[in-house]
């Protein structure tokens, strides 16, 4: 089965942040009941890949303004098909930033978990992303900002405050100062 993986990794992940029961037997559930759940096709919701790449000194992440958000992220988007949700996030950090020297860091398991509402627009209806969320490490400091994103910026894990005050998004940078 296709899903096995994503099955795993999500089960790993349990057991690595055992206070995050809720959010891991949704994203079961959701894999196990939705057989297109890695497809844009799956209307109620599917299953995406972020990156929080971060500079080689692990002082500054790598958040985009979202050109359809409006908001600033970190990097990353839909699985298209791909069950491999550590590739997914590596393909979107690179083709979002231009950065190619990424390594993940500590290791490929995933540092977060989130489930996000994405408002309706003119091509979708209102869906979830079931989010998974590596940690990268760029080797490099200049990026290219793609279609994607209005602008790309290194932002102090200390000001990413300033920048964004998306729940999700201050949890996950909570977790990477565990890592630094």
């Amino acid at each position: 089965m296709h899903r096995s993986h994503i099955l795993q990794v999500i089960m790993n992940y349990g057991c690595l942040y055992p206070t995050e029961k809720e959010i891991v037997r949704k994203f079961q559930q959701f894999i196990q009941t939705s057989p297109a759940c890695f497809e844009r096709s799956c209307e109620r919701g599917h299953i995406t890949g972020s990156a929080f790449v971060l500079s080689q000194d692990k002082s500054a992440v790598l958040l985009a303004l979202h050109a359809k958000l409006n908001k600033w992220l970190q990097l990353g988007g839909h699985a298209d098909g791909c069950p491999h949700v550590d590739e997914v996030a590596f393909r979107e950090a690179v083709e979002e930033s231009g950065l190619k020297k990424l390594r993940f860091y500590p290791n490929s398991a995933p540092i977060d978990l989130d489930i996000h509402e994405i408002p309706k627009n003119k091509l979708t209806k209102e869906h979830l992303h079931y989010d998974v969320r590596f940690l990268l490490i760029s080797e490099e400091k200049d990026f290219i900002c793609s279609d994607e994103s209005l602008s790309l910026k290194w932002v102090p894990l200390d000001a990413v405050h300033l920048y964004s005050q998306e729940p999700s998004l201050l949890k996950a940078i909570d977790k990477i100062r565990v890592f630094k």
